[in-house]
């Protein structure tokens, strides 16, 4: 399942229903970006016992800057965060957001 978030609101009921997930934030113009949401899209593809959502960085500037505000991690685009009940357990940004490194991501935390 690959679900797109548009607003703070939605990511707060993500947050509140789902206890383990990955957010990508994608921008809409950026090629390496391109490359990473194909990427997600594969691994959400493969994977679908695991909730994945995105944002579009243009469409959804302050859910991605609060994101990066409240959980500290320096906004990137791209860039996938592994969250678990609240917290970040893992994030990369641009060419390391491959497939396999979802998938080692994943599984690792586990």
């Amino acid at each position: 399942m690959l679900a797109k978030i548009d607003s703070l609101e939605e990511f707060d009921e993500v947050l509140k229903k789902e206890s383990k997930f990955f957010l990508l934030k994608h921008s809409l113009t950026c090629p390496i970006s391109h490359a990473a949401y194909t990427e997600f899209e594969k691994f959400a593809t493969e994977n679908q016992s695991v909730s994945t959502y995105f944002l579009a960085v243009q469409d959804s500037r302050p859910l991605s800057n609060e994101v990066a505000e409240k959980f500290h991690i320096k906004h990137e685009s791209p860039q996938t965060i592994l969250f678990s009940n609240g917290e970040v357990l893992w994030n990369a940004s641009h060419w390391k957001i491959t497939n396999r490194s979802l998938q080692g991501a994943w599984g690792e935390n586990q």
